[in-house]
């Protein structure tokens, strides 16, 4: 079915605590390319911000059609719902307040609506945006932490998405009714008891599970700021302990032998992976170590995830 003219359009995104990244994230979308058919609006939600937030939105009202809601409850997850309930768009175009769009951006998203009505969601690339020089070994394993990172290519093809190929929310734009029908889950997401994310990939997931459809928008290029504070094994090993906590939150299974309540081959997973990191980073290549560490991660994460049950 053809689009009504013009094609209204939301940019959103959820910020906490960060300003001057927003400031400079919303003065790269006064360049965006907006066809003719197209009418748009920036909607920042602040995330219950105690910074300048609320200015930085101000600020940019005479330069783009900003507004900004407030949302109370702390986590990324309630930013993103609420930015859901007060888009007035058809489409939702997400980002954050660390990315710099390309100036082809919305344009793209645009026409891929038009030339994919059937698909409820869109993804397209992230690329890293570094502070400074990264560490020597961080650009060596970058293709397998790409994740940790947000960052994603899937090539110059617009194909159809699918699980293992999953837009993340930095670039990523859902139908309005359709993300209304999905929300996010408050239980992931950055929120200041936790780290854990993957709140839009359960999201997608979902919609995928449902039989809903999603397309590749390889012209719809965004830049994700990396700190220096996250090219550190540090935040590796919180993003991937995270992960397992997240993969290992269901009952122990009751026929695994225990150790403190917890599966005994998790403990041992997460030893010997620890003890190869750590004498990998020693002797090994980064290639070699970043997959001992993320093994160890994980397995921490999934003993930290499991709710322990007394041994019989």
């Amino acid at each position: 079915m053809p689009f009504a003219a013009p094609l209204h359009l939301t940019v959103a995104i959820c910020s906490w605590n960060r300003a001057e990244m927003l400031r400079q994230t919303l003065e790269r979308m006064r360049a965006l390319v907006v066809p003719p058919d197209v009418a748009w609006e920036v909607l920042v939600v602040d995330n219950n911000s105690t910074d300048d937030t609320g200015k930085v939105i101000t600020d940019a009202a005479p330069a783009l059609p900003v507004r900004g809601v407030f949302e109370a409850r702390p986590g990324k997850s309630h930013a993103l719902n609420r930015g859901a309930a007060e888009a007035r768009g058809e489409y939702i175009l997400w980002t954050d307040d660390d990315v710099l769009v390309d100036e082809q951006w919305l344009a793209e998203y645009a026409t891929a609506f038009r030339r994919w009505p059937a698909a409820a969601f869109f993804g397209g690339p992230i690329a890293p945006w570094f502070a400074g020089t990264p560490p020597g070994w961080l650009p060596q394993i970058f293709p397998r932490v790409a994740n940790a990172y947000a960052a994603l290519d899937l090539g110059a093809e617009p194909v159809a998405l699918r699980r293992g190929m999953v837009p993340y929310g930095a670039n990523l734009a859902v139908r309005t009714a359709e993300q209304r029908r999905f929300p996010y889950d408050p239980a992931l997401g950055p929120r200041p008891e936790s780290g854990v994310r993957g709140e839009e990939v359960a999201m997608v997931h979902a919609m995928l599970d449902a039989g809903l459809e999603g397309r590749w928008v390889p012209g719809a290029k965004v830049r994700h700021y990396i700190p220096a504070q996250r090219q550190s094994i540090a935040y590796l090993r919180d993003y991937y302990t995270g992960q397992g906590q997240v993969r290992c939150s269901g009952p122990v299974p009751a026929h695994h032998p225990k150790l403190f309540g917890r599966p005994r081959y998790l403990w041992r997973q997460a030893v010997e992976a620890e003890v190869s990191y750590r004498l990998g980073r020693l002797f090994g290549r980064p290639d070699l170590w970043i997959e001992h560490l993320i093994a160890a991660s994980m397995a921490w994460g999934g003993l930290r995830g499991l709710p322990a049950r007394a041994e019989r």
